[in-house]
């Protein structure tokens, strides 16, 4: 307790003043702003450029004999495995700048940016049930410790927090969620700073930790945000309940939708420039029934690789796709649920065979990546320009090579059938689990087998497993519980462990996993007589073909990828 009684007697402003650090005029001059405006004196020396904040720390430590910890001497890592996350919980450590850093049985390291907070020891006091042995430190410095400690959401949750106290001022927290607002009141909240502030938080979040879509719900007493990272959604500490309105009208604005109307879904889009990036952001809207939900799509170019030899396929599998995507003619289809990869597969086909030679065109819904050499049409339902009346006029535009961004209905379907038997080679994506149920869906929605047989080159069917991190993950050898079924080739796997470089999730990007249906003559031989899917792939298999499982397990054996992933994408458990 030697700490605190000095500190009775102790003033900061005596302390600088005796270090020649400062006036009395200009300890006045401070203490007169801080009456004004609030705060502790020691932020309001530095705010007014009287003392740097090194220069506060290191007074106080020499004069009150504290050890001085700095973020570049590495003395700010907290101890592991002490339980010192559950002693000082992320609100109170962000909230008032300290960090514990170690514990002695009943003595708790903390370092503290002011340690002559008398308010702020007895509290700490009280909340550890410790005695606290307080080390000083910038604020900065602090702020970045409890970022690596805490993780990076802690810094979001205090920016999300700041913007709340500033929004409280326009929106306020006893507002009757069902109230009606009238247009002008929701649009001029929706443009005020914080609310603009809040959503560009929001977003910049989002690209920092690689995310590509943000999902903002709401429900009965809350809202929640989500991050899907690598295929999976991380909730994210969300805004509060009454902010809601204001947060999808500041979204609806940028995306240049309708903010009064909220009975109906809404699609729209705006771009976003971070230093030299251009990031696309797609925007649906649904009514639920607590209010709209509203879900981003972020397309970051710079961060898409289209070369068919960094997505994660097979030296085989290439050798097997190449040969039907360099066909003057024939379609070829890649399959897999919504979110596997298929668009960027199909740019990275389109970029590999373009040539000054061949007219490429494409009809999408919606143009994700402009491609240059190639001529990219956006479909536009509401005038009448579908999939079908689009490729209707692309016959007449002399094309070699059409892509269908998806086979959704017959008529597309017929006309990219009958295109791929005039001499166009014709690339398209359909919503199957897997290859050989390609063909079951695409007689299911009515192709007459006579048509689709001597058509069909071949069919990709793709997921995406998540890559472990080449940074943290460690070898491991699996039990025979978990290996029973599975043959492995090596002893050694992987499984993710969690480092500062991949957010502590133990995976970072993704890869491709792969099946490759090649419409060889026993292919489409089946295909006549109708055969079901698994006839199909069980001669497909005969073949040589390698099932989405087989190429999991394969990436598992290479190390790029866990078991337990592997195993959830191909197997569902």
């Amino acid at each position: 307790m030697g700490l605190l009684e000095r500190g009775k007697h102790l003033k900061l402003g005596e302390l600088l003043i005796k270090e020649g650090l400062i006036s009395e005029a200009q300890l006045e001059k401070a203490i007169s702003t801080q009456r004004q405006e609030g705060g502790r004196l020691g932020e309001v020396l530095v705010k007014l450029g009287m003392i740097t904040e090194d220069q506060m720390v290191a007074v106080l430590g020499r004069q009150l004999s504290v050890p001085y910890f700095s973020l570049g001497t590495g003395m700010l890592k907290p101890a592991m495995d002490q339980g010192l996350e559950r002693l000082i919980p992320q609100e109170f450590a962000l909230k008032n700048s300290v960090l514990p850093l170690s514990r002695t049985l009943r003595s708790l390291t903390v370092a503290m940016s002011d340690p002559l907070d008398l308010i702020l020891l007895d509290n700490l006091e009280r909340l550890t049930n410790c005695e606290i042995n307080p080390v000083i430190a910038t604020k900065p410095d602090i702020m970045k410790a409890v970022e690596g400690f805490y993780g990076k959401s802690a810094l979001f949750q205090k920016a999300v927090a700041d913007s709340y106290e500033s929004i409280t001022e326009i929106v306020s927290a006893e507002e009757d969620e069902d109230q009606e607002l009238s247009l002008d009141k929701l649009v001029s909240r929706a443009e005020e700073a914080p609310v603009v502030k809040l959503v560009d938080l929001i977003i910049r979040q989002a690209i920092d930790e690689r995310a590509s879509d943000i999902h903002i719900e709401p429900f009965k007493d809350k809202i929640s945000l989500r991050y899907r990272i690598d295929g999976r959604l991380y909730e994210i500490p969300p805004p509060a309940k009454h902010l809601h309105l204001p947060i999808i009208s500041r979204i609806k604005i940028l995306a240049k939708l309708d903010i009064a109307e909220k009975r109906l879904p809404q699609d729209g889009a705006f771009l976003v420039i971070i230093g030299e990036r251009p990031i696309d952001i797609r925007v649906s809207t649904v009514p639920t029934i607590y209010g709209e939900k509203v879900v981003m799509r972020l397309l970051d170019r710079s961060q898409v690789v289209l070369d068919l030899n960094q997505l994660g396929f097979e030296g085989k599998q290439l050798e097997i796709m190449r040969k039907g995507i360099n066909s003057p003619y024939g379609l070829v289809f890649l399959t897999g649920p919504t979110g596997s990869g298929k668009t960027t597969t199909l740019y990275a086909i389109l970029n590999e065979i373009k040539s000054p030679t061949k007219n490429i065109v494409t009809i999408e819904d919606p143009v994700e990546y402009k491609l240059e050499g190639i001529n990219q049409v956006q479909i536009k339902p509401e005038i009448g320009l579908t999939f079908a009346t689009a490729l209707r006029s692309f016959l007449r535009q002399d094309p070699d090579i059409m892509l269908v961004g998806e086979v959704r209905d017959l008529e597309t379907a017929q006309i990219c059938i009958r295109s791929a038997l005039t001499g166009h080679l014709v690339l398209s994506t359909l919503h199957t689990n897997d290859a050989p149920t390609a063909v079951s869906r695409l007689m299911d929605i009515g192709i007459e087998s006579y048509m689709l047989a001597p058509s069909l080159l071949e069919i990709i069917g793709q997921r995406l497993v998540r890559k472990l991190c080449p940074d943290c993950k460690e070898a491991y050898e699996p039990s025979q519980e978990q290996v029973k079924s599975i043959k492995l080739k090596t002893e050694l796997i992987y499984r993710p462990k969690g480092c500062e470089k991949c957010n502590n999730t133990g995976y970072k990007g993704r890869a491709c996993i792969a099946e490759v249906l090649v419409a060889t003559e026993e292919i489409k031989d089946l295909i006549n007589l109708k055969a079901s899917f698994q006839k199909i792939r069980e001669v497909a298999r005969a073949n040589g073909m390698q099932t989405l499982y087989e190429s999991a397990i394969k990436k598992v054996e290479e190390g790029v990828t866990s078991l337990e992933d592997a195993l959830s994408v191909t197997l569902g458990v």
